[in-house]
């Protein structure tokens, strides 16, 4: 099948590759040229596992180009949206790239001679915006789907390839419904005969898929980070206490490890905006928890730079902190609203001489000048003489390395694990004072 994908970004670059992936001839579409040229050339503008190979392989075979002109989009029967949905004023999602993309789109829609033409929506949108746009898509003789992404970053190549469910979201006209489904069931045939599930719904419900889902999940996580500051003040063990509840089928234990909170490009984004639709749609009571849930993961960051200020007698002024991780979680280079960024931040502002480090984000941060603190692309260097360790992304290499070869190098033996990712008792026999956030 031709496809496009409008928008080459992470979401988009990945759909790309993996459609390539399943045979189909795909053209990724953008307006940023340096994007376009990167990725023609094999060389992929972000870190995720597995994605350079498949670029790379899929460029060679023929079946993946990439273009600035939006006029290469003719006569293809599937176009995928996959541009940004940023945060805007008040919380609200920036809708201005998806519906950019659509009116670039819709002087080349309706061309495919080979059966229905669909566009596919895969970002992130506030409920009600297929609804809104179908019309437009419609008038250009084309069907409109909504087909969120679930895919986590680290993880996206096999999370498109391999779901744990495809949704799709279907025009309300049951004969339009109907075709724009067997579309799509041609288009990702090996991944529903896998075994996938397939759930077919409404446009409204389809959006509230994907944004229930991270609402749910950040909710999960501010509330162990809550617990972690019951266990501080109590005398508690939250680690302990997050695998005793973990072991109830109706919970879970994934999600509930209580650190310096969430960061990344979607959660945070995404409560807000939906918090700001619910506004809109005249329910937003029925979200005002998610406030509270935003409010703790901003005060999760400050239980650590209170344990760093304890740690070193009172004041983190002219010490010497190694903050290890700035991606908002490991095997990616993804620094929107990173807490070990926010955290490196603030102890430099406390007068503290702050050298951050990451096996993917350093090499970006060593490029700026204008940092409040010094980047280290090696681990040794950011170690050496410092007087506090924090932890704030669980990377492996952090994870796992010999707390006695950390000893050799530091200054002052202090760690404070910022995602309870450490082995405590290890880290107190090599000498070192260990603090984690509501453990003992």
């Amino acid at each position: 099948m031709n496809i496009t994908v409008i928008g080459c970004g992470y979401l988009g670059a990945v759909h790309a590759c993996a459609m390539a992936e399943l045979g189909h001839h795909v053209v990724g579409v953008d307006v940023d040229r340096d994007k376009i040229e990167a990725l023609s050339e094999g060389r992929a503008p972000f870190h995720e596992p597995g994605f350079t190979e498949i670029l790379r392989r899929r460029l060679e075979t023929g079946g993946l180009t990439f273009t600035t002109d939006f006029s290469a989009i003719a006569g293809a029967r599937v176009h995928f949206i996959a541009v940004g949905t940023p945060q805007g004023p008040g919380g609200a999602a920036d809708l201005t790239y998806v519906e950019g993309a659509i009116e670039a789109m819709k002087p080349y829609l309706g061309k495919c001679l080979n059966g229905d033409e669909v566009v596919v929506g895969k970002s992130t949108v506030p409920v009600g915006t297929a609804a809104r746009l179908a019309p437009s898509v419609a008038a250009a003789g084309t069907l409109l789907v909504w087909n969120p992404e679930f895919l986590r970053e680290g993880f996206a190549v096999e999370d498109t390839l391999q779901p744990d469910r495809m949704v799709y979201g279907l025009p309300v006209d049951s004969d339009d419904a109907e075709r724009a489904k067997a579309v799509l069931d041609e288009l990702y045939a090996p991944i529903i005969e896998s075994g996938t599930p397939r759930l077919v719904m409404d446009y409204a419900t389809a959006e509230l898929v994907k944004i229930s889902a991270n609402a749910f999940l950040a909710t999960k996580i501010s509330f162990i980070n809550a617990m972690a500051s019951v266990c501080d003040a109590a005398g508690g063990d939250v680690t302990a206490l997050a695998r005793a509840i973990g072991m109830d089928a109706r919970i879970g234990s994934r999600f509930l490890r209580a650190g310096i909170g969430f960061g990344g490009g979607c959660l945070p984004k995404d409560i807000r905006a939906f918090r700001a639709r619910a506004d809109e749609l005249g329910v937003g009571e029925a979200l005002n928890f998610l406030a509270e849930v935003d409010q703790i993961n901003e005060n999760a960051r400050h239980q650590a730079l209170d344990k760093a200020r304890s740690m070193l007698g009172g004041s983190v002024s002219r010490a010497r902190v190694a903050v290890l991780g700035t991606a908002f979680k490991p095997d990616s280079d993804d620094m929107r609203c990173s807490p070990g960024l926010a955290l490196a931040a603030e102890l430099a502002d406390e007068g503290a001489h702050v050298v951050v480090t990451d096996p993917a984000a350093a090499p970006i941060l060593v490029h700026d000048d204008d940092l409040p603190y010094d980047v280290a692309v090696d681990l040794e260097e950011a170690l050496t003489a410092a007087d506090l360790v924090l932890l704030a992304t669980e990377w492996d290499q952090y994870t796992r390395c010999d707390p006695s070869w950390v000893a050799d190098l530091v200054g002052r033996r202090n760690v404070i694990d910022g995602r309870n990712a450490l082995d405590p008792e290890a880290w107190r026999n090599a000498g070192f004072a260990y603090a984690a956030v509501g453990s003992r």
